[in-house]
């Protein structure tokens, strides 16, 4: 039987999974030892900690920001309400960048340039498993770059945070990439309203993609050309459903071929691989 058994008050039920993981963060010990150990009474600072943790999560709010943290491709990230909480699907997009930047034929170091970075989730995965290549990663949210730069120094991982509003920043002018990278907001607008109450907590500009949901793929697409060396791939994450749309963004700038559509988990296509078909002459 499950030790835990947790219902809000409008019956929504708490993963015993996730009840353990937050039982063993606040009373410090492994999930053996929290159940050989279940009739241990808790001191009253413990007890007033698991309180109001399960209060926290019964309210709806994300496991991974009542504990701070998240784990992604292997890597233990900080994570709180200033970035979006890293999810399984993101994973397919970094694994892809990895499988992409090592096919690269050789040409030194490979440059990658991740946007709408967040927790630096991406970025510092790519840093991990290609420790020779070069990573800038930008955000529009002065907070959120905190949160990536302190990730960057918790795993030793050297990846250069740069707040920005995609490639507005003056320090990106006149840098060549060989890889783009962009987990965008893809939510419409009007559709945040009907997102989950854990996802509600996510901060909106991490969600928000514009009426259509589609605003910072046009962005994004009719912008990175200049920033990439020629062939370079441009690598999206996408929502359900957009994939054809995207396809058609990208056609119509006529800089771009499509090389791959990857899915997820749940057979849903979530990842985009376009490639630059255009030299910098042409553009």
């Amino acid at each position: 039987m499950p030790l835990f058994r947790l219902t809000g008050k409008r019956g929504k039920k708490i993963a015993v999974n996730e009840a353990e993981l937050l039982f063993t963060e606040v009373l410090g010990c492994d999930r053996i030892s929290l159940y050989l150990d279940a009739g241990r009474p808790l001191s009253l600072n413990q007890f007033r900690t698991v309180a109001r943790a399960l209060k926290r999560r019964i309210s709806g709010e994300p496991i991974q920001y009542i504990l701070g943290k998240a784990e992604f491709m292997g890597i233990m990230l900080k994570v709180n309400k200033s970035v979006l909480i890293p999810r399984p699907e993101t994973e397919i997009l970094a694994q892809t960048v990895i499988k992409y930047a090592q096919e690269c034929p050789a040409r030194g170091k490979k440059n990658i340039l991740d946007l709408c970075t967040g927790s630096g989730c991406v970025a510092l995965s790519i840093n991990r498993y290609i420790p020779h290549a070069r990573v800038d990663a930008v955000d529009i949210s002065e907070e959120a770059i905190g949160v990536a730069k302190k990730n960057a120094l918790a795993h030793n991982l050297k990846v250069n945070f740069i707040k920005s509003d995609l490639f507005s920043n003056s320090e990106l002018s006149g840098k060549k990439y060989d890889i783009i990278v962009a987990n965008p907001p893809y939510v419409a607008s009007l559709e945040i309203s009907t997102l989950s109450r854990e996802v509600r907590c996510e901060p909106r500009i991490a969600l928000d993609g514009g009426d259509d949901g589609l605003k910072f793929y046009r962005r994004v697409i009719g912008s990175a050309c200049p920033y990439l060396n020629d062939m370079g791939f441009l690598i999206m994450e996408m929502g359900f459903g957009q994939k054809e749309s995207i396809e058609a963004i990208a056609r119509e700038t006529g800089m771009f071929a499509l090389v791959n559509v990857l899915k997820d988990h749940n057979d849903i296509e979530r990842v985009m691989v376009l490639r630059k078909v255009l030299s910098d002459s042409a553009n």
